[in-house]
């Protein structure tokens, strides 16, 4: 009987609840891939949200070309593959080794498809445009972006919270936390 109420006891003491308060300086290493990651999503979220408003409103941003207005279309695009491809080759395995959420076909890998089977479609229709092959309608590029914007930020939110402190210190040590690939 004694042993049944040490491990009851055992496994409370590691629910996130009772986890000592971390110090500033904890907080800092086990937040520090959220800080990071938050201010590459930060930037997504404010180009997106540039793109978003002008096809909203029917029209780009005033003083912009259509030509500059495109590009950063596709700089969006660009950056976002590319960010995706640097986290699921560099980030998203060394995190898998401990945390579920980052192991292939789960959420976070299950939102990049699913985020890049509507940029895909941004992308090319922006292409199209920017080759002259299409007019770029202010109405379908709005249509193209809501395929798949809730997914986007519901994503760039949850890969942040897992990235959060409060979750990272469930997984790994601050020494293990300085070695992190970002």
């Amino acid at each position: 009987m004694a042993n049944v109420q040490e491990n009851a006891k055992a496994s409370v003491a590691t629910t996130p609840q009772s986890l000592p308060k971390l110090s500033p300086s904890e907080f800092r290493i086990y937040n520090s891939m959220a800080d990071h990651m938050d201010l590459f999503h930060n930037r997504f979220r404010q180009t997106w949200n540039a793109l978003y408003t002008a096809a909203s409103r029917g029209q780009r941003p005033e003083g912009m070309s259509m030509k500059q207005f495109v590009n950063g279309g596709l700089q969006f695009c660009e950056h976002l593959h590319l960010h995706h491809t640097i986290e699921e080759m560099h980030i998203f395995p060394v995190l898998a080794r401990k945390m579920p959420a980052f192991r292939k076909e789960l959420e976070l890998l299950t939102q990049h498809k699913q985020i890049h089977a509507g940029l895909d479609q941004f992308q090319a229709y922006l292409e199209a445009c920017a080759s002259g092959e299409r007019e770029l309608r202010m109405t379908e590029l709005k249509a193209l972006m809501d395929r798949f914007g809730t997914v986007l930020w519901t994503h760039l939110d949850d890969e942040v919270e897992q990235l959060g402190a409060e979750n990272m210190r469930k997984y790994w040590t601050p020494a293990e936390m300085r070695t992190m690939p970002m």
